[in-house]
């Protein structure tokens, strides 16, 4: 059955590809057009038919499956291997792994990975709606496709006791008077979701897409210190909590969307916190970057 759907999902991906890299025709063109004013320009139908979005939303799927891979592998062998601070070494691996995606897909597709990122970005104006959409489908189908390799790879005993290293609240432990929930309460996860994404976003976002900074800093330590403030995240839900049973902030609702439609099961349980959390820090990113300055954005 898995080997069934890892052929089904890399046939999908297969096609895409192929569909994205057609010879130019008809309507599907890379061609820019001149962009309209006001809602139809929001919106940049014509990029629902641009070989070159559709070129990128490769780089997004192919990334975000990688990412989704690596990170939950991370998290299974972090808290598999015996070690007194399993968070932070789980922590400093996640920090240095986003750090090598995005100088892999920066170039190519703004190495977004992220639906909370192509929503900020879509927010403030960085990118139109159509080509946020096409986004968040490929990190969507590349996130399950980075899980079902990794349920392909892995021991069912592995898989069971560690969810697949995906995004929990709570687990199922024995107890003296039998099984008993051990875990985060749904406030207090939506509260972390929430705070955490923002101070992602405050930190990353103008980070990665001012020019200023990549011309003052460099690239390669622009989005080193994006990785570094993941990590730091990651390491600080972590610790303050300090709860079996809660795998620490998401961040990312399409890395946590894979392992749950490929596992199943408990994953579910509050999944929609992994997205109504990022999605509230959005929309205060948002109403943020409509305070500030405008002369100061975009470089």
């Amino acid at each position: 059955m898995v080997l069934q759907s890892v052929l089904w999902l890399f046939i999908i991906t297969f096609f895409w590809v192929g569909f994205c890299c057609r010879q130019e025709d008809g309507g599907l063109h890379g061609r820019k057009k001149p962009k309209s004013s006001g809602f139809r320009g929001v919106l940049a139908l014509d990029e629902l038919v641009s070989l070159q979005v559709w070129r990128a939303s490769v780089a997004e799927l192919i990334g975000t499956a990688v990412l989704v891979f690596a990170m939950d592998t991370i998290v299974i062998s972090s808290y598999h291997t015996k070690t007194e601070t399993p968070n932070l070494v789980m922590s400093v691996v996640i920090g240095v792994t986003v750090t090598i995606l995005l100088l892999a897909t920066f170039p190519i597709s703004g190495g977004h990975l992220n639906p909370v990122i192509t929503v900020a970005a879509m927010f403030t104006g960085l990118v139109s709606v159509s080509r946020s959409a096409i986004y968040i489908a490929a990190q969507c189908a590349g996130a399950m496709l980075g899980a079902l390799a990794l349920k392909a790879v892995v021991g069912r005993t592995i898989e069971d006791t560690f969810s697949l290293g995906g995004c929990t609240l709570n687990v199922v432990v024995p107890g003296p008077n039998g099984p008993v929930v051990v875990g985060l309460e749904t406030a207090q996860a939506l509260w972390l979701e929430v705070i955490c994404t923002f101070i992602f976003l405050y930190a990353s976002i103008w980070m990665a897409f001012d020019g200023r900074q990549a011309r003052a800093l460099g690239r390669v330590v622009v989005f080193s210190i994006i990785g570094l403030v993941v990590g730091l995240i990651v390491f600080i839900s972590t610790a303050v909590t300090a709860t079996k049973g809660y795998a620490g902030v998401g961040m990312n609702p399409a890395r946590c969307l894979g392992p749950a439609v490929v596992r199943g099961g408990h994953l579910w349980e509050g999944h929609w916190i992994f997205w109504a959390g990022p999605g509230i820090a959005c929309l205060a990113f948002s109403i943020y970057t409509r305070i500030i300055p405008k002369e100061n954005l975009y470089g």
